[in-house]
């Protein structure tokens, strides 16, 4: 798809203008960065910084692609909104410092991780290979070529590099100089029993290397270091807070991060609200800003229930892909991030013609139209071009009927609809007609069952047959819709959309289909008719 013309893009004043004024939510959101810089000292000369965090115990998932994807969007706004006259960076940050508390259930060599627990993810074997020095540095890999397999301009940062190379240094001191008023902030929110144990200093054990979770018997500001109990031992150790000898608690941490590196924007799931709240607390108390926030909702399966990683439910962005393009799934993520949204496959179809359906509509559009469209936040403002014959429904019901196991199968059907379609002329198609096809094989065709029509069913099919045999040659789907629309009128179908079931479920073996008049012109008047025949002598009924 990336091959495709694109658009021309209009001038960066012109389109900063049209900008101001759009309702699209990554322009509500980019106004928001851009009226803190007009608050923040010096905000002109910033460079502004974006960030989307990631958990490197697990694996990338369609989560990480959603929020890498919509603030890549809000990112693109803001750069229209300021006409790219301030810098802007895409910080993609790993937390592959954190001691790992749990074996995750779906990674190879269960037994050695759990040797291995409580120990930072970068100090780590990797459990799949020898490939990489550690689990962290395999999870950081897949995730930068995830992000790389999706053209995502960004920049990678390692929680580890960072505490170790004295990014953090200076925040962590400052943190040791405010620790009762960090304390103050988290230890009204927890149990008496975690109350007692807490520190938002987690040391890193000198003599075992884990991740510890232990009270701070002494603090020493000047010096820069704490003491701690050795778990263990018993012993009194004294810890620097700087030098990747300790990492900050989750919520201290990310306060951390939010204030090194001068973070203006990121967006997080609704499960998070209460971390962003106090997170922020203690961003202030280091003397810095916490960065914009957007709270988005939480991706639910075909059940309501919420997506979890290691229950497995819900999609994959691997199992997206085969069936559907990157765009369709980048639609999905723009489209009301604020509303619950149920992610499984049957909402692959409905993105697919959504999103050709705005990419078709976009060229007519008044310019402060296109900005609200979705296809020009998912293409950063250049959309390609694609006039597209049928839909992908139609595409379906196609290799439904037609049983095609092949691309040449079915294009031969496209061509008798739209003459001199051709795989170069239609590169987008193209690709639609392979995904349609691993899309049928896999959900459609196992849950086919064609069904016997009744005495009243039969006669109106026998008659549409014969209103098919008289339709002119080269009759265009609207002719054809409504010769069907005459047939169930005359044959007393109420409502009218019993007879179309009665057609979906006698003809195609579904309940649901497309505009069956675009169907017919697309599958063949004769072969429709044949496909009756078959349907009324029953060898159809009951097949898969």
């Amino acid at each position: 798809m990336h091959s495709a013309k694109k658009a021309k893009a209009r001038p960066k004043r012109a389109l900063s203008r049209a900008a101001q004024e759009a309702r699209a939510w990554p322009f509500e959101e980019a106004r928001k960065v851009v009226d803190r810089l007009k608050k923040a000292k010096g905000g002109a000369e910033k460079t502004v910084i974006f960030e989307t965090g990631y958990g490197p115990s697990g694996l990338p998932h369609i989560g990480t692609f959603g929020e890498v994807a919509r603030t890549a969007m809000v990112r693109h706004a803001f750069e229209v909104l300021t006409e790219g006259r301030i810098a802007t960076r895409l910080v993609c940050f790993s937390d592959d410092m954190d001691g790992l508390r749990k074996v995750p259930d779906n990674v190879p060599n269960q037994e050695m991780l759990r040797a291995h627990l409580d120990k930072p993810l970068s100090a780590i074997p990797d459990p799949f290979s020898d490939d990489y020095p550690s689990f962290a540095a395999h999870n950081n890999a897949r995730l930068r070529r995830f992000l790389d397999r999706f053209g995502f301009d960004y920049e990678f940062l390692s929680a580890t590099e960072c505490y170790r190379a004295g990014r953090f240094d200076a925040a962590l001191l400052k943190m040791l100089e405010v620790y009762d008023e960090v304390m103050d902030i988290i230890l009204p929110t927890l149990g008496p029993e975690r109350r007692s144990t807490y520190s938002p200093f987690l040391p890193i054990s000198p003599r075992t290397g884990k991740v510890l979770q232990v009270p701070m018997i002494e603090r020493h500001p000047q010096a820069g270091v704490v003491v701690f109990i050795d778990p263990e031992t018993g012993e009194e150790t004294v810890s620097p807070v700087t030098g990747g000898r300790v990492k900050a608690q989750w919520k201290a941490d990310w306060a951390l991060r939010w204030t090194a590196l001068g973070v203006d924007y990121e967006m997080c799931g609704k499960d998070l609200i209460d971390s962003v709240t106090l997170s922020s607390k203690i961003c202030r108390a280091l003397g810095g800003t916490p960065p914009e926030n957007f709270i988005y909702e939480l991706f639910l399966d075909q059940n309501g229930a919420k997506i979890s990683k290691s229950k497995g439910n819900g999609l994959t962005i691997e199992e997206w892909l085969t069936y559907a393009s990157p765009e369709s799934l980048s639609l999905f993520m723009f489209q009301k991030p604020r509303a619950a949204k149920r992610l499984y496959f049957d909402v692959i179809p409905k993105a697919v013609d959504e999103y050709l359906a705005y990419l078709a509509a976009y060229p007519q559009e008044e310019p402060k139209v296109q900005l609200e469209n979705p296809v020009w936040h998912i293409h950063s403002g250049a959309p390609p071009e694609a006039e597209l014959p049928i839909s992908f429904a139609l595409l379906l019901n196609l290799v439904s009927v037609s049983n095609a196991e092949d691309k040449a199968t079915l294009w031969g059907f496209i061509r008798k609809y739209a003459a001199g379609a051709t795989p170069e002329k239609y590169p987008i198609l193209d690709h639609l007609v392979g995904y349609a096809l691993a899309y049928y094989q896999d959900f459609v065709k196992p849950g086919k069952t064609y069904r016997l029509p009744n005495e009243r069913e039969r006669k109106a099919l026998k008659a549409l047959s014969g209103a098919l045999a008289k339709a002119p040659g080269g009759a265009s789907g609207e002719d054809l819709q409504n010769i069907v629309y005459d047939v169930g009128k005359a044959h007393a179908f109420e409502p009218l959309r019993a007879w179309f079931g009665t057609l979906y479920e006698v003809l195609l073996g579904q309940t649901q289909g497309p505009r069956f008049g675009g169907f017919i012109e697309l599958y063949g008047v004769e072969q429709t008719r044949a496909l009756i025949a078959k349907a009324l002598k029953g060898e159809l009924a009951g097949k898969a």
